[in-house]
């Protein structure tokens, strides 16, 4: 087995990597942190992977593809991480909520972020489910180069 495979995603050097990114972002955007800091990249990334709140990101294309998903996001769109990493992020709604969500990342994008948004999202099972309280916020290099954005939220409930 390839040594990559078996290491949990936080163990990942270039997820730790984009974890700094998400939690620096955040900060800089917010004024706040989205968890407790400090000095350790590897506690950081799993603190992060583990907290019992959705935090998911995508890249920045032109039809971005999710790059991070934590355990509660993971179980939530019912994907393991080789499956979720990679998908384009316009899946994750419902094609009749894909113009809706799209106008909201854009807001995010020209704002800087954006706090609660509500929306309708779908499992990789057909499982519908509404998100509430959402904040989204526009991910940086640390040069300030856009390079993505991210999401979290602590409250969703299934609508089958």
């Amino acid at each position: 087995m390839d040594a990559a495979m078996s290491l949990q995603p936080w163990q990942m050097p270039e997820i730790q990597d984009w974890t700094q990114i998400l939690l620096d972002s955040y900060e800089q955007g917010l004024g706040r942190s989205l968890i407790p800091r400090n000095t350790d990249r590897l506690e950081e990334a799993e603190a992060l992977f583990k907290v019992p709140f959705v935090v998911v990101s995508h890249n920045g294309a032109a039809d971005p593809l999710l790059n991070y998903g934590n355990q509660t996001a993971l179980d939530l769109w019912e994907l393991e991480w080789s499956q979720f990493c990679g998908l384009p992020s316009r899946l994750t709604a419902e094609p009749d909520q894909r113009e809706t969500r799209s106008q909201m990342l854009s807001d995010a994008l020209a704002k800087g972020y954006i706090d609660n948004y509500s929306g309708i999202r779908i499992s990789s099972q057909g499982r519908r489910f509404r998100i509430d309280r959402a904040t989204i916020w526009t991910l940086r290099q640390p040069d300030g180069q856009p390079c993505g954005q991210a999401a979290t939220f602590t409250e969703w409930y299934f609508l089958d």
